[in-house]
């Protein structure tokens, strides 16, 4: 089995920053591609990016580009999510993930975390 706890989120306001870490513990994380997705309140879960293991490849949202940065640690077993200039429109519960696809389809994924909530004012 696959565990992944979130940790980071919080209320800030915007043009702030925060960063997102993803720990993951039951396999080998260097053959393990991982992903962010997030899910505002009546909205469906949306892909926010994704890196492959050996972090050569990544992929983000349109809307997130040049903002946000995805990174690995595999030494320590843990994804980050370095997101810059935040927006309202970025709030939602961001969820870590773990597949064995570079993909943005939730459906690719085969476990998650149980998310964290970022909020941000306006």
């Amino acid at each position: 089995q696959v565990q992944l706890v979130e940790s980071g989120g919080g209320l800030v306001q915007a043009g702030d920053s925060l960063r997102l870490s993803c720990a993951k513990s039951g396999r080998t994380f260097s053959t393990g591609v991982m992903g962010w997705f997030r899910q505002a309140p009546g909205k469906e879960r949306e892909f926010v990016a994704t890196i492959s293991w050996s972090s050569s490849s990544t992929y983000y949202l349109d809307s997130v580009k040049g903002r946000f940065t995805i990174s690995r640690d595999n030494a320590k077993n843990t994804v980050y999510l370095q997101m810059n200039s935040l927006k309202p429109e970025d709030t939602a519960v961001y969820y870590c993930a773990a597949g064995s696809v570079l993909d943005t389809s939730p459906r690719r994924y085969n476990y998650w975390g149980q998310g964290t909530q970022v909020t941000v004012s306006s």
